[in-house]
């Protein structure tokens, strides 16, 4: 197996300036391309303190009448992220050869997909959570991706259970 196919983790701050400059450059694409998109920062590297792959992710959040247009203009502009599924309301994308590589989640507002979110505002408000979190990746340092998305969908899906989750609101 290539080391390209194990998952290695580092310390967000490690990753901050890059992924703050990468968010700067992004966003102002996405606002051309997509004008009145809600553009969230999502994932790891959005949560202070937490060990992340280094990757940055933008939840692109847009009006349901709005969704396949968005996809049209994002699959022209963007790769599509081959190992996620297309599903109503939900589309991914990538850009892999960015540093830091980039992945965008189209989801429909208030949507099924309208999630990611809201697992970073319950990661930002529960220490103990993150912090599980981050055991769980210490667990699959140097170790196959493969296994790591399982016990991280495993871990997601307890999220998405808890009172916290329900009650997310954006700042």
């Amino acid at each position: 197996m290539a080391d390209s196919d194990c998952v290695h983790f580092h310390p967000e701050a490690h990753w901050r300036a890059a992924v703050r400059d990468a968010w700067e450059r992004e966003t102002a694409l996405l606002a051309v391309l997509l004008p009145g998109a809600d553009l969230q920062h999502v994932g790891s590297t959005a949560v202070p303190g937490s060990l992340t792959k280094g990757d940055l992710d933008i939840q692109v959040r847009v009006e349901a009448a709005a969704f396949a247009d968005a996809e049209a203009v994002l699959s022209r502009n963007y790769a599509r992220n081959a190992g996620s599924p297309s599903l109503p309301g939900f589309a991914a994308f990538e850009k892999p050869d960015a540093h830091p590589s980039i992945g965008l989640q189209l989801t429909a507002i208030g949507g099924e997909w309208d999630l990611f979110w809201r697992f970073r505002e319950v990661l930002l408000a529960r220490p103990d959570l993150r912090a599980r979190y981050d055991d769980l990746k210490r667990a699959h340092e140097g170790k196959p991706m493969a296994g790591y998305r399982r016990a991280k969908d495993r871990f997601f899906e307890e999220l998405r259970a808890l009172p916290d989750f329900a009650a997310a609101h954006l700042p």
